[in-house]
């Protein structure tokens, strides 16, 4: 495939919230004398495109190529257009929306600045078995289309009043077009895309249409992410918008105080643009899904529809996200359990749109530490690990000279001076380590490890005298208790920055010795051993095993990472649990805590403490929000369900408890040393007042299957694994199988506990 340098354009206008832009259409005509056996198109457009042969609109998905910052990456995509080809006259079409390429939505985090910013344009070459017939030149021509306006974030606005008919077909006059300009061709490396596109999983009717002050709610359900497609009988210029949000107020009506910010310029903005869809009709029957935006959302608010057009098939909600293999499962005896774990995995498809981004809202932004919290469980989950790899490539990109990362990716250059640090950086190690974890491809070592490398290098010129670091953020949404509102977290920076540096070091050392890089292993093992003594030294009183904070997080995330020694573990559990106790058995911990607490407590034999504090319907607790009806995660705890003073409802970043369901009740552990993808062991907990768990798995060479039940007579394992597999079935305190042992090896069948 061949892509040309040469781009080109329309025009220099930039479309923003006051000076409207209309989307460009381009079309080339070309005739060929016989069908070809091969026929190419190859095209990177700036920012997404669409792209039509022959009147056939034949791109990949939605939002494409990708979504990249184009100073770094330059994404393209290749078609095989022989089967839509004609003898004589074929036409290409194309239309491009403002994507990262031109992003007014993104003023909070300084996209309307990025250096990148400029006109739309589009590079594309056209190949005829094998060999360049012409690329995109001045011989295309141009014309306004009628998307008025379109935004990643805002949305998108359309005048199908505007319509030209035949306009991407054979046989249209486009004399009065004007031809394309050449565009100056952005900085960034060329790239074929190669994660999984975005596709519509399913269609979603509203479960209830109600009149409210500005028109109809729609309420589909479900909080989740994608498009809504209008159907309708219209009149002419009739016009309708449809608002999309997470949340009803208190009357009824659409609420997005909690996806909005309050930003001078961007303030009016969010309120007039959020989310939103325009479409002015032709008359007659219409049909219209959005383009080059989508919307995360529960509730769609509709203007401009008499009662009698607002029918339930009037609007229907087309889920979205990116196209990924489903291989893992967990479901129980426990209804508390089952919907939770539902919560987590629809949020993690409405925030994955060829990344994770933290919302799919406000922001839908690839915030790197919500990735490095959820990269565990995402791959029990989901087939994730070729777009995670395609997101690498990006984070790479976006490393400073320094070694420094962004907080969020892409970026037009913010999140350095805030909203990053070893949590966030992270993401760099966490994704290659649970990828290489479930997958054994030593390639994304290697793709990865120089910056690896220069991050390591980097770390180590901000320690302190004392060999510790305190530079980014911490434990990020931590709960407050009453009056503590503003509070910093209360696990110490110094503390969570220094145990994420020992972590990834930890991490890349291993990742380094898997791939042969013995050299930069020892180089990650000289880090960590330092920052094991400095945390050791200034960060744990050694008299009563107490992490510096005195906190849940503190002491969960020490003992997790093996910051304690084996003689001092009993007195750490202590004070872990006193801390708990202390709250009434609620954790009252962020982002890092939760990811870690449920983990230790079941590996200090603790998983019924781990299941009351995970379910706890009071504040701070999984189980409150079933209370308060979310469908998804929410992006933090808060002592009251009032939509104006709450954020967002739909995050994956507290989701980790999901992987702990299938390692810790169900009992799969796949690959628990990372190092063996054939490896398996079987750890169930049979938490007394559950009647069965199951989990499962897809492996590389066949599905993994386990379950426990109650019975009659006693509890009984099933396990089904692939005959390539070993591993240990290692049962909790105070079981045994029927041998009277409580270690078997690895296999399939039935086995009666005792």
């Amino acid at each position: 495939m061949i892509l040309s340098d040469f781009f080109v354009k329309a025009n220099d206008l930039l479309n923003d919230f006051y000076h409207h832009v209309n989307a460009p259409m381009f079309r080339r005509s070309f005739s060929v004398e016989t069908i070809p056996e091969k026929a190419e198109i190859t095209i990177c457009g700036l920012g997404f495109y669409k792209l039509f042969i022959n009147g056939k609109e034949i791109t990949k998905g939605i939002l494409a190529p990708y979504i990249s910052a184009p100073s770094d990456l330059l994404y393209y995509d290749n078609y095989d257009v022989a089967p839509y080809l004609t003898t004589g006259e074929n036409v290409i079409g194309v239309i491009l929306g403002n994507g990262m390429h031109n992003c007014p939505g993104g003023v909070v985090w300084d996209f309307d600045k990025a250096q990148w910013r400029s006109s739309l344009r589009f590079a594309l070459s056209f190949e005829l078995n094998g060999e360049e017939a012409f690329h995109a030149d001045e011989s295309f021509t141009t014309h306004p289309s009628p998307y008025l306006f379109d935004d990643l974030r805002m949305g998108c606005h359309y005048d199908a009043n505007l319509e030209i008919p035949g306009w991407n077909e054979p046989g249209f006059d486009d004399s009065d077009w004007q031809k394309a300009q050449k565009a100056e061709r952005p900085a960034g490396e060329q790239k074929l895309c190669t994660a999984e596109p975005i596709a519509v999983e399913q269609e979603i009717t509203p479960v209830s249409v109600t009149k409210c002050k500005r028109g109809h709610i729609y309420d589909f359900g479900v909080n989740s992410a994608g498009l809504t497609r209008l159907r309708i009988n219209g009149a002419p210029g009739q016009k309708i918008s449809v608002w999309h949000a997470e949340l009803l107020d208190g009357d009824g009506e659409l609420c997005i105080e909690n996806i909005i910010f309050f930003y001078d310029y961007a303030e009016k903005a969010y309120r007039d643009y959020n989310q939103k869809t325009v479409y002015i009709c032709r008359g007659g029957e219409e049909e219209f899904v959005p383009d080059f935006t989508y919307y995360g959302f529960r509730y769609a608010l509709v203007e401009g529809l008499s009662d009698e057009q607002a029918t339930p098939e009037a609007l229907t909600f087309l889920e979205m996200h990116s196209n990924l293999e489903v291989r893992g499962n967990f479901t129980c005896s426990d209804e508390t359990l089952n919907k939770l774990y539902k919560m987590s995995h629809r949020a993690d498809k409405a925030n994955f749109f060829y990344f994770p981004t933290d919302c799919p809202h406000r922001e839908k932004n690839g915030w790197t530490a919500d990735a490095s919290m959820s990269a565990e469980h995402m791959l029990q989950w989901l087939k994730a690990e070729n777009s995670l790899r395609e997101w690498l490539h990006n984070i790479r990109k976006s490393q400073n000279d320094d070694g420094a990362l962004p907080g969020i990716v892409p970026t037009g250059g913010w999140g350095f001076a805030w909203g990053n640090g070893p949590c966030w950086d992270s993401v760099l190690f966490n994704l290659p380590y649970y990828i290489y974890q479930y997958t054994g491809n030593k390639e994304v070592i290697w793709e990865n490890a120089a910056s690896m490398m220069r991050y390591l290098h980097y770390v180590t010129t901000r320690f302190d005298e004392r060999g510790l670091l305190a530079i980014g953020l911490g434990d990020w949404v931590q709960p407050k208790r009453e009056g503590e509102e503003g509070k910093a977290p209360d696990a110490p920076l110094e503390l969570t920055d220094s145990a994420w540096v020992f972590d990834i070091a930890n991490k890349a050392a291993f990742l380094f010795e898997q791939a042969g890089m013995t050299v930069q292993a020892h180089f990650a093992e000289e880090i960590a051993g330092n920052m094991f003594n400095a945390i050791r030294r200034n960060l744990i009183d050694l008299n009563t095993m107490t992490a510096a904070g005195s906190c849940v997080t503190s002491q969960a995330f020490l003992l997790a990472l093996g910051l304690f020694l084996d003689d001092e573990i009993p007195a750490a559990k202590q004070v872990l649990l006193d801390l708990l106790a202390k709250d009434d058995n609620h954790a009252y911990a962020g982002v890092i805590g939760l990811r870690y607490l449920f983990h230790v407590l079941t590996a200090l034999g603790e998983s019924e403490l781990a299941y009351e504090i995970l379910t706890k319907g009071t504040y701070p607790g999984y189980g409150q929000w079933i209370q308060y009806s979310y469908t998804a995660l929410g992006e933090q705890f808060f002592p009251h369900a009032i939509p104006e003073k709450i954020n967002s409802t739909n995050h994956h970043f507290l989701g980790d408890f999901s992987n702990w369901f299938l390692v810790s009740i169900a009992g799969l552990r796949y690959n628990p040393g990372a190092d063996d993808t054939k490896s398996l062991n079987i750890t169930p907990n049979f938490l007394p007042h559950m009647t069965f768990a199951e989990g499962s798995f897809r492996a590389e060479t066949g599905d993994i299957f386990v379950r426990w039940e109650r019975k009659d007579d006693g509890i009984f394992l099933t396990v089904s694994v692939p005959d390539d597999f070993h591993g240990e079935m290692l049962l909790p305190d105070g079981f045994t199988f029927a041998n009277g042992e409580a270690m078997l090896p690895l296999a399939s069948g039935t086995f009666e506990m005792k």
